[in-house]
């Protein structure tokens, strides 16, 4: 890992040196240090916030196609414990950390090398430089692990205890909907998850510069909470109503509305539930997504700095 003085220089130039080659690319124990590290990071937060990623699924799934009063997520939470026990809670699990390990692995990991083939193109790493590869990292990620991400929401909504397995539940799409119900909502996944990287990561990498720019911060914990509490709120507000858009679409065989595409479903939500319906679940989206970034930036660069690797 790079001194604080060295950081700092970098930081403010917002260029990589490209004659300095990057440890990811050294050899293959690097690259598999490089997303490993990545990859565990992302796992460790999703299995910490997954309940809240199960009370995010059931908020959104909420008065489908109508307008009314919404339940909270405090009610909920009490109403599942009630109803269905505290293992419902982690319905859904397995695939959540399949999909973390290589999801998160390929989101955070693709980062890097593509912000450092921009910086070899186009001999810059601003802002839109960050945006723009975290967005590539984002969608290729969530197009290659969608399957995963749609039988984890089917068993977080699914409440009945002989149906939970993942196997069982993968059968279960592929026989009654055919294989490409596997990648239902892709469209809109691979947007929010677009989105997602693109706010988290160049907020993240952004604040980063700037704090240590202009205030007393160096690289090291304080930094990394405070840019990563900041990365949370932003993506949470910017992916919001695209991840209700994903979930309807990914349930719609079995509960929701018959949705022609990402555009239709927004539309209808628009048309019928108004314009707060697409942010239903939005509190336990930010609850989620809060801390699971701060966890997983925060772990990371940890491990990162652990292997011998620069901080992000």
């Amino acid at each position: 890992m790079e001194g604080n003085s060295a950081s700092r220089n970098s930081s403010f130039t917002g260029t990589v040196k490209r004659n300095e080659k990057q440890n990811w690319a050294t050899s293959p124990s690097g690259a598999l240090y490089h997303f490993g590290t990545s990859g565990f990071s992302v796992a460790v937060a999703t299995g910490l916030t997954h309940p809240l990623d199960v009370l995010k699924v059931r908020l959104q799934m909420q008065l489908i196609g109508q307008r009314g009063p919404l339940i909270g997520m405090g009610p909920l939470f009490v109403q599942v414990l009630k109803n269905e026990g505290p293992k419902s809670l982690y319905l859904g699990l397995t695939p959540a950390l399949t999909r973390s390990l290589l999801y998160g692995g390929l989101r955070l990991g693709l980062y890097e090398p593509s912000k450092y083939a921009c910086d070899w193109a186009f001999d810059s790493t601003n802002i839109l430089v960050k945006i723009a590869s975290g967005a590539f990292a984002g969608g290729i990620s969530t197009a290659l692990t969608n399957p995963v991400e749609v039988l984890k929401v089917r068993l977080q909504m699914n409440s009945d205890m002989r149906q939970r397995g993942p196997i069982a539940e993968l059968r279960k799409i592929v026989s009654k909907e055919g294989i490409g119900a596997l990648w239902k909502g892709v469209g809109p996944a691979t947007a929010r998850a677009a989105a997602l990287t693109a706010s988290q990561l160049a907020t993240y990498d952004e604040s980063k510069r700037i704090l240590m720019k202009w205030t007393p911060l160096e690289e090291g914990f304080y930094l990394h909470l405070t840019s990563s509490t900041i990365a949370g709120l932003v993506s949470t507000l910017i992916t919001a109503p695209i991840d209700m858009v994903k979930t309807r679409l990914m349930l719609q065989r079995e509960r929701a509305g018959n949705y022609k595409n990402g555009f239709h479903c927004a539309y209808q939500v628009l048309r019928t539930e108004g314009p707060r319906g697409l942010y239903k679940g939005g509190f336990a989206i930010f609850a989620r997504l809060g801390p699971q970034t701060t966890i997983t930036f925060i772990l990371c660069e940890q491990l990162r700095k652990l292997v011998g690797l620069n901080a992000i």
